[in-house]
């Protein structure tokens, strides 16, 4: 089948890109009528935005008034009762940077906006986003990764050689409608009932830390969940700290979009205090630490995501990178990217690092995009950022891993089918030879797949669709 780009595809974005250094902008907040009397002092105060976020259709209105039609609500409400797989958890801040270019809009006249932002369309999908005839691939399932499947001791995924994944929460201050943990993270959906962490928080981190003291081959620990700015920092601190008395532990990375959604908790003192502290003890035993975050779009990087980044960055962090996700009607395109990775890197001190491929989890097909789609997007952008600041997009097959979207060993297009390899077995595989295979696959989205493709799903797998 076909291995290579069409002729037709080209490696040069859809129109020349041309580079401005664009001023981040924090849109104003009281252009939405439930807002119009908060004071500066208040929207940078964490505890404000974590007591104002929006939950549901009557926290929205709150907010919005009459700028959005009832449709609106209607179709959120259709999602919610035969689609979501997450609960909805939008702190102001995030929902800030949604149709911010809208000002002085009159009653109904942010609607349209609002349908077409990117933010919005991954932190509040709605029922006619989703694909009406294939909303899950038949492939899907709720713990795509294998992670639970993969854990050491509770919350502790070990499925790479010398790097393990520490889930200490399964909460967030914001939930993302694509969650690769939509099987453990957030409130149950009518759609999931979430799988539970049973442990207590003190119980699973000292197991984890028991079992990487006994464990010298691993060097690398991502610290997650969950998101690490819903944990409070005193316990995080004694986490890390146990982290950093253990001689093989070279590299620490913090999880948290929070720095996106909620930066004024990464802003607060008591949290850039803690973070003086452990970088400081990071430093002395040659550790780097290090802040993944997670922006989608360039509207999301404001100024107030760029002190709270550059704040950590003076406490002593080694440095904060952004891990996107490559979406659909979000940033598939080379300018989508170029844009937000300029205001990262221009004015928030914050590496692109990897723009991952939606995983394949339930209802998520209308986000994901197709294998060779990445692969143009991954040409388009090289050359114009500094190539410590060019990210990868990659690929995160089921239980090979991360691989560059260059790395398939074949391609079906037709069939949307990818074939991967490895050359090392996780910790699963190794103890169970049945979970063995010489070849790992990922699959594209069935509606972006040739009208025989689409057949062929349609014939042979009608029986197992999922949504």
């Amino acid at each position: 089948m076909d291995t290579t780009r069409s002729q037709t595809e080209s490696a040069t974005p859809e129109g020349v890109y041309e580079y401005r250094s664009r001023p981040l902008v924090e849109p104003d907040w009281r252009r939405f009528p439930g807002w119009r009397d908060v004071t500066a002092a208040e929207w940078a105060d964490p505890q404000w935005q974590r007591a104002h976020c929006v939950k549901d259709a009557k926290g929205l209105r709150a907010v919005m008034g009459d700028l959005l039609d009832e449709r609106f609500y209607e179709d959120w409400e259709q999602d919610r009762l035969h689609r979501a797989t997450m609960s909805v958890l939008l702190p102001p801040q995030m929902i800030n940077t949604m149709a911010s270019e809208v000002a002085d809009a009159r009653p109904g006249e942010l609607t349209k906006a609002f349908y077409d932002d990117p933010v919005r369309r991954y932190m509040l999908p709605v029922f006619s986003d989703r694909h009406p005839q294939w909303p899950s691939h038949p492939m899907a399932s709720r713990d795509s990764l294998h992670e639970q499947d993969m854990w050491v001791v509770e919350g502790l995924t070990h499925r790479y050689p010398t790097k393990v994944l520490a889930e200490l929460l399964s909460t967030c201050p914001q939930y993302c409608g694509h969650c690769t943990r939509m099987d453990l993270v957030g409130n149950s959906t009518p759609q999931v009932s979430k799988n539970k962490l049973r442990l207590k928080p003190s119980d699973r981190a000292d197991r984890i830390l028991e079992h990487l003291r006994a464990s010298p081959g691993i060097r690398d620990v991502v610290v997650s969940g969950g998101d690490l700015a819903n944990m409070p920092w005193p316990r995080l601190e004694r986490f890390i700290s146990g982290l950093l008395e253990i001689e093989s532990i070279r590299d620490i990375r913090l999880a948290s979009k929070g720095l996106v959604g909620l930066p004024q908790h990464w802003r607060s003192g008591p949290v850039l205090e803690g973070v003086a502290r452990v970088a400081r003890t990071a430093r002395s035993r040659g550790v780097r630490i290090a802040l993944h975050t997670h922006a989608n779009a360039a509207q999301q990087i404001t100024p107030a995501v760029a002190e709270a980044a550059w704040a950590l960055l003076g406490a002593g962090l080694h440095s904060v990178r952004n891990q996107g996700v490559l979406m659909r009607g979000v940033n598939d395109s080379a300018h989508d990217l170029l844009d937000l990775c300029f205001a990262l890197t221009d004015h928030a001190g914050i590496t692109p690092y990897y723009f991952y491929m939606c995983d394949m989890i339930p209802n998520a097909e209308h986000w994901r995009v197709p294998l060779h789609r990445a692969q143009l997007i991954q040409r388009q952008i090289m050359g114009y950022l500094p190539g410590f600041a060019t990210p990868r997009i990659v690929c995160d097959v089921p239980m090979a891993g991360k691989r560059w979207v260059e790395q398939a060993d074949s391609y079906d297009r037709q069939l949307g089918v990818s074939h991967w390899s490895k050359s090392y077995l996780t910790p699963l595989e190794a103890v169970d030879p049945e979970t063995r295979s010489g070849s790992y696959h990922y699959y594209d989205p069935i509606d972006t797949l040739p009208l025989a493709g689409q057949r062929w799903w349609r014939d042979n797998h009608q029986g197992t669709r999922q949504g």
